[in-house]
This record gives structure tokens, C-alpha cells and sequence, in this order.
């Protein structure tokens, strides 16, 4: 069988869809979560600084470094694991330690990552959190009774998930530690895998939410600029329609910075907003794949999203369907103050040329006058010239020199104006 050559990206993209396999993780356990974004330019960042910045944490305990070029890498970090995963504009780390702490979220953990470490990471904190992973105790009061300890009650959602194997909680609020916490109880027998599934994907729900967030401080930041050029751009409109109509030229000018100004807005948000969709889409996906089941009457993930987090996503929708509008508003507001500046300028040309035609007719009389005062001039002369020329003849021949110069004088004129008319009938 003849070998089939293979398409330089197939193993590769192959290999991407089982690039991040889920931790296995034995009950008791714990983990602590931290994600790190670049203030600007996340999606366009130095990767090799975050590599750099993974290898002097593991080069701490002594761990094997991640192959080059890597975007993910799972190891352990001593007597933890460490999960590592370079994303389009951030990077997580997380810590698993086996057993719990007798106080819960005591970040014990978390301290797995060096002060000096962290003060030296290439970007800022998005979100981080601690995890707890116990046993699911004998009666659901008692889950009840633990969750309400740790948890703010107003703000605490819980939900039975994947099939009621397990039990999750977290009121998405940052403790004075600055960690979101997230509690888990596990039904016993339940493997390892699908509790390291759990965890992944509740990491999952508070980054992507965390990230897609950001573009509700976007829209924040656009309210008044869009403002602003909306009372700006309908002002112009109403100046356009109004009784008082200004100058096209200067309205046009005023118009087209107003809409450079709204593009630049849109140019610079567009990417935030796109991704802020995305982020969502994943949020809502990875509550759903949880299967939540209600507990003891409390409100799901799913309801805490819905009732807190979906009004910020369509603050972020509703503000980028104003911007697009508004960049419409202004094109088509200026297609029409184009179309009015050519229409006075047509106005403009078409009196331009009608005055033309006037002086070309003045010139024409004109030209007509002059060739009419030519003639009696050439004639003038030519009469003249004439009568010396034949004023000897008509001496001998007893002739008044008056007499021929009125002879004369119809003759040349005659001559003349012939002379003239042929003349301009080449020319034209």
C-alpha cells in the first residue's frame, strides 16, 4: 500500500484535542487556582516570559520543565501536582494537595506560590481560588450546616451535580484573602477522574467569567464617550433638517470626526466585545455540562449566573449594538450631507455656467461691434491710401480729388466688409 502523505498540521491538531487531559484527584483534597492576564495587549504577550516564569517555579522544587513551545504541562511540584495552561490572554496554575485543612480555606495551598514568585509574574491577577474537596457527609443538613459557615447565605449557590456523585457550593464572592472559594462534597466511590472533572470545569466557570467581565468594564467605559457623540451626532442631524441649516462644508467636517471617533471607539472594543461573547458561550456550556440538580431549595449555578451575571453580559451586548448603530447613524449621515454638498455645488456649477453663457453672448456683441468699427477704420484708411493712389489721374483726367474720394469710398467700403466676412467664415 502506497504511503499517503499526511497535511503538516494533522498530528498536531490531533494531539490539541487531548492536550489537557482532566487531574485525577483521591478524596480528601484540595487545590488553589490562579489565573494571570497582561493589563493590555494580552492576546499579542511575550509567551516566553510566561514559560520563563512556570520554569523558575519549578526549577524551586526541583521539577522537570515543560517541552518547548509548550501551552500546557502537568507535574509534580514535591508532594502536590501542578496543572499549567497557556490560554489566548491568560495563563492558569493550579495546585493540588491531597487532604484537607482542619480550617477551611486557611490558603495553605495557595502559599505553594512564592510571594517573590508572584510579585514577579508577566501580568496581573484575573481570579484566583481555593478549592476544598471532602467526603459528602451522611445527611444533606450537614452539607447545609458546613455550606452556611463558609459561605455568604444571600450570595450561595449549590447544586447536586453530575448525576448527584457530587455536591458543589461557592457564593462567587473574594474572601479577605482575595480567593474566591469553592466547596466540594463527593460521593464515596466516586472516581477520581470525575472529580478531577468537577473541579476543572468549576475553574472553568469562574475564569471564563472573570474574563468575559472585563468587557463589562469596556461598556462602563464607553457609556459617556458614546454619550457625548450621541448628543453630538444628533445635534448635527437636527441642524441639517432644522430651520437654521449651517454651512454644509463645516457640518461635513464636524460629522466626519464624529464618525472617526465612534470608528475608533468600535476599532478598539471590537476585539474585548467578541471576546466577552466567547467567554460567555463557555460559561453558560460548562454549567450545563455540570447537570445541576436543585439542593435543599437553593439557587443553582445556573440561576446565580442567570440572575447576576446575565444582566452584565447584556449590558456588554446592548453596548456594543449601540456603538455599531451609531457608527451607521453617522455614515448615513454623512452619505446625506454629502449628497447635499454635491447638490449645491451642482446649484453652484450650473450658475457658474449660466454666467458664462452671458459673458460669452457680451463677448460675441462685443466682438460683432469691434469688427463692425473695424471695417469703417480699414475703410477709413484704405479710402485714403486710395484716393493719394489715384489722385494724379484724376488730375489729368480734370476729376475733383472730392469727387473720387466719395467714388472711392462705397467701393472700399464694399471691399472691405467682403474681406472681413471671409475671414470670419474661416475662422468659425
Amino acid at each position: 500500500m502506497a504511503e499517503i502523505e499526511d497535511h503538516p498540521l494533522r498530528y498536531q491538531l490531533a494531539n490539541e484535542l487531548h492536550a489537557r487531559p482532566f487531574p485525577a484527584l483521591d478524596v480528601p483534597c484540595r487545590a488553589a487556582y490562579l489565573a494571570l492576564k497582561p493589563t493590555e495587549g494580552a492576546a499579542g504577550r511575550d509567551r516566553e516570559a510566561e514559560r520563563a516564569h512556570l520554569i523558575d517555579l519549578l526549577d524551586r522544587h526541583g521539577a522537570p520543565h515543560p517541552q518547548p513551545d509548550a501551552t500546557h504541562y502537568s507535574g509534580q511540584l514535591g508532594r502536590h501536582q501542578i496543572k499549567w495552561e497557556s490560554h489566548t490572554e491568560f495563563v492558569t496554575y493550579t495546585i493540588f494537595g491531597s487532604g484537607v485543612a482542619d480550617r477551611p480555606f486557611d490558603g495553605e495551598t495557595f502559599r505553594m506560590f512564592p510571594e517573590d514568585w508572584l510579585a514577579k509574574a508577566p501580568g496581573v491577577r484575573v481570579t484566583s481560588a481555593l478549592m476544598r474537596v471532602e467526603t459528602m457527609p451522611e445527611t444533606p443538613e450537614a452539607v447545609s450546616q458546613k455550606i452556611a459557615g463558609w459561605m455568604v447565605p444571600e450570595s450561595v449557590a449549590v447544586a447536586e451535580v453530575v448525576d448527584g456523585d457530587v455536591i458543589v457550593s461557592t457564593d462567587f464572592r473574594i474572601d479577605p484573602a482575595g480567593h474566591v472559594r469553592f466547596a466540594c462534597f463527593v460521593k464515596p466511590g466516586v472516581g477520581a477522574h470525575r472529580v478531577g472533572r468537577v473541579l476543572q470545569r468549576l475553574t472553568e466557570i469562574e475564569t471564563y467569567k472573570a474574563m468575559s467581565m472585563l468587557g463589562l468594564g469596556r461598556a462602563r467605559r464607553l457609556g459617556k464617550p458614546l454619550s457625548d457623540l450621541d448628543d453630538e451626532l444628533s445635534d448635527m442631524m437636527d441642524a441639517m433638517t432644522g430651520e437654521r441649516v449651517r454651512p454644509a462644508e463645516e457640518e461635513l467636517t464636524k460629522l466626519l470626526r464624529v464618525a472617526a471617533d465612534i470608528e475608533s471607539l468600535l476599532t478598539h472594543a471590537s476585539f474585548r466585545f467578541g471576546a466577552t461573547k466567547a467567554y460567555e458561550a463557555i460559561v453558560w456550556q460548562r454549567i450545563e455540562v455540570l447537570r445541576e440538580v436543585r439542593f435543599m431549595g437553593r439557587q443553582t449555578l445556573k440561576e446565580f449566573m442567570t440572575r447576576r451575571y446575565d444582566p452584565a453580559m447584556r449590558t456588554v451586548k446592548s453596548t456594543e449594538a449601540r456603538l455599531k448603530a451609531m457608527a451607521a447613524r453617522s455614515a448615513r449621515a454623512s452619505d446625506l450631507l454629502r449628497t447635499r454638498v454635491d447638490v449645491e455645488r451642482q446649484a453652484q456649477n450650473q450658475a457658474l455656467l449660466a454666467s458664462m453663457d452671458r459673458r460669452a453672448d457680451l463677448q460675441l456683441r462685443l466682438q460683432q461691434t469691434v469688427e463692425g468699427l473695424s471695417v469703417v477704420a480699414i475703410s477709413y484708411y484704405a479710402v485714403s491710401l486710395a484716393a493719394y493712389a489715384l489722385a494724379p489721374f484724376a488730375y489729368k483726367l480734370g476729376v475733383d480729388k472730392g469727387w473720387l474720394t466719395a467714388g472711392l469710398t462705397p467701393v472700399v467700403i464694399l471691399l472691405v466688409w467682403l474681406a472681413v466676412r471671409r475671414i470670419r467664415k474661416k475662422l468659425h
